[in-house]
């Protein structure tokens, strides 16, 4: 997902988007425990999806607060 579809997003969707990254990252992890997944530079890219929208989403909570 590119950050400008990130920007496009309201508060309730990113909420909703972040936990569900938030469970494919934690599924992923166990996923890599138990036997190495096939492409191991999924879990970078969906902790940096996951830090892209908690970012977003704290940009717009501090806009809607000023």
């Amino acid at each position: 997902m590119k950050y400008s579809e990130i920007k496009g997003l309201t508060e309730a969707e990113l909420k909703e988007k972040l936990a569900a990254e938030k469970e494919n990252l934690l599924k992923l992890k166990f996923a890599h425990a138990i036997s190495p997944i096939e492409n191991p530079t999924r879990i970078r890219v969906a902790k940096k999806l996951v830090a892209r929208l908690h970012t977003e989403l704290r940009a717009k909570e501090l806009a809607n607060k000023a």
